[in-house]
């Protein structure tokens, strides 16, 4: 039998995990005909069929179960090289992708970010902005860079739940209250008691079913009675909705210099008051460029928290 080509079974890999040709070459970013001739090259390699074609996708057959618990061994042995030998760079120098939310690139990273491209013109930080922490030990399967693989080497989260496998440290704490726009016919302009609040006011809140931040839970609980006008995904959309003067809603207190036409009307909300976290993983924490963007970056961000 001919040596096993490593591409092949990833190939086999994102078949498994899409359990279809054009999920798994949009997973790798081919053509799906790419991945058929890859996939038959494995199979006519192997001399065993892989996968059952069947018209709701591709079912991995005995022998190609036994073939992708094999591959994902081997992806994880893969990227544990990867992250060991990026962990012993010592250089100043090179890539760094950060995974933030939309809220804390806006209004608490720019500022750091700049100090820090002046300070170490030799790093090229990607921020990547989403709404939640992403794997910082896979890799994509695609055909990218060995760099560029990775989803992030440093995370800056609004959470107060840091998964075991990663390391960083707490930057300080955010806290949120309610805000209305200043002037604003039929809305509260001074500081009142949030059950009022709750009952009087028109609300702009998050999606229905969004429950995966601590924010969503608390507004499915406490505002279930409101009188919501509208509703979005993310704090800089609430902010913009309320600058209309259509409703009040929460946001965090540290947006409050970009958004002078908004003011408080609510005092903190405990429940609400989450740590903002720099993380990465462990075999990388020794790499230069991320040592120095977490030490740079952490303590311009925490010096803004104070602030707040």
């Amino acid at each position: 039998m001919d040596e096993l080509d490593w591409s092949d079974l990833r190939y086999a890999l994102a078949i498994g995990s899409a359990g279809s040709l054009v999920a798994a070459a949009r997973q790798l970013a081919v053509n799906h005909t790419t991945v058929l001739r890859r996939l038959d090259a494995l199979e006519k390699r192997l001399g065993a069929r892989l996968f059952e074609r069947t018209r709701s996708g591709y079912l991995p057959t005995e022998a190609g179960a036994l073939v992708l618990e094999q591959a994902r061994r081997m992806a994880d042995q893969a990227d544990e090289i990867e992250r060991r030998v990026l962990g012993r760079d010592r250089e100043l120098t090179g890539p760094l992708r950060v995974t933030t939310a939309f809220v804390v690139m806006a209004h608490l990273l720019p500022q750091p970010l700049a100090d820090f491209a002046r300070a170490f013109p030799g790093i090229e930080v990607e921020v990547v902005e989403n709404a939640f922490l992403v794997d910082l030990t896979r890799r994509r399967a695609d055909e990218s860079p060995a760099w560029a693989w990775r989803e992030a080497d440093v995370a800056v989260r609004l959470t107060s739940q840091v998964a075991e496998h990663l390391v960083g440290r707490p930057l300080g704490m955010t806290h949120c209250r309610v805000y209305a726009k200043r002037g604003a016919q039929g809305l509260p302009q001074g500081v009142d008691t949030l059950a009022t609040l709750v009952r009087d006011a028109p609300w702009i809140t998050f999606e229905r079913d969004a429950q995966s931040r601590v924010y969503d839970q608390w507004m499915r609980e406490q505002l279930a009675q409101a009188q919501v006008r509208l509703r979005v995904d993310i704090f800089n959309a609430v902010a913009a909705v309320l600058r209309t003067g259509l409703g009040v809603g929460i946001l965090p207190t540290f947006m409050e210099p970009q958004h002078p036409e908004l003011q408080p009307v609510s005092e903190v909300i405990p429940e609400l008051s989450v740590p903002v976290w720099m993380l990465t993983h462990p075999d990388l924490r020794q790499t230069a460029r991320v040592r120095a963007f977490m030490q740079h970056v952490g303590d311009g961000v925490a010096a803004l928290l104070e602030r707040y």
